[in-house]
C-alpha cells in the first residue's frame, strides 16, 4: 500500500486551489529564486477561510511576494472589502498585477510598491485584519506601526513565527534572525493589548486579537 505523508493527506482533504492559484504557484516556482516564500495551497486556503469568518472590510498585507496571499484574502472578502498589500521588490510588480487580473480581484486589491516602514504611515485606513509576512527582523517594527490602525477586536496575523522550529531550540537563539522572531513571539505573549494564539501550521502563524 502506498504510504502518503500527513501533509499530503491534509491537502487532499482541503478544497483544492483555484486554477489561477495553481498557475501562480507553479509560476512562482519557475520564475523566482525563493519560491518557498509563497504561502501555498493549505495556508492560502486557511487565510481565505479566516477572512470569510472575520468578514473584514479592510485587510493589510505586509509582504506581497507574487500575490498568492493577496488573492486568497480577496477571495474571502465581503463584496465591498478591500486589501492593501505592500511589496518592496519592484521586479515582482508586473507578475503581481498579472495574476490579480487573472483572478479577477484587481478591483479589491491596492498594491503599494516600496518599503512598508515608510508606506504604512501613509495609508489612512482602519484595518480589521493585518497579515505580516515580510522582513523577519522588522516584525516588531511592523507590529507597532500597524497597531493603532487596527480596530478593537481586529486581528494581526504573523507568518513564519516558528522559523522551522528553531525558535524552540536554545542552541539556535544565537542566530540574529531566530532570536528576533523569538523575541517577537515573547513580545506578543506579554502584550496586554492583545490575546493571542500560535498555530503550528506550516511554519507557524501567530494570531493576535486587539482587545483595547
Amino acid at each position: 500500500m502506498h504510504k502518503i505523508s500527513l501533509n499530503q493527506y491534509v491537502e487532499s482533504h482541503t478544497t483544492p486551489e483555484t486554477d489561477v492559484l495553481y498557475q501562480l504557484n507553479r509560476a512562482t516556482h519557475l520564475q523566482t529564486t525563493a519560491p518557498q516564500m509563497i504561502s501555498g495551497h493549505f495556508q492560502g486556503r486557511l487565510l481565505t477561510m479566516l477572512t470569510q469568518m472575520i468578514r473584514p472590510n479592510r485587510v493589510l498585507e505586509i509582504g506581497t511576494f507574487t500575490g498568492y496571499t493577496a488573492i486568497c484574502f480577496a477571495m474571502g472578502l465581503p463584496e465591498h472589502g478591500q486589501v492593501h498589500t505592500i511589496e518592496i521588490n519592484e521586479e515582482l510588480e508586473e507578475m503581481i498585477h498579472e495574476y490579480l487580473d487573472l483572478a479577477k480581484v484587481s478591483h479589491q486589491v491596492t498594491l503599494h510598491m516600496g518599503d512598508a516602514k515608510t508606506i504604512i504611515p501613509t495609508i489612512e485606513e482602519q484595518f480589521d485584519l493585518v497579515f505580516i509576512d515580510a522582513s523577519k527582523m522588522e516584525y516588531d517594527t511592523y507590529y507597532e506601526l500597524v497597531f493603532s490602525k487596527v480596530v478593537k477586536g481586529g486581528f494581526i496575523l504573523s507568518d513564519n513565527v516558528l522559523w522551522d522550529g528553531k525558535v524552540a531550540q536554545p542552541n539556535h537563539l544565537h542566530n540574529k534572525k531566530t532570536a528576533s522572531i523569538h523575541a517577537y513571539n515573547q513580545k506578543i505573549q506579554n502584550d496586554p493589548r492583545v490575546e493571542n494564539l500560535l498555530l503550528p501550521i506550516r511554519d507557524g502563524i501567530m494570531i493576535a486579537r486587539k482587545i483595547v
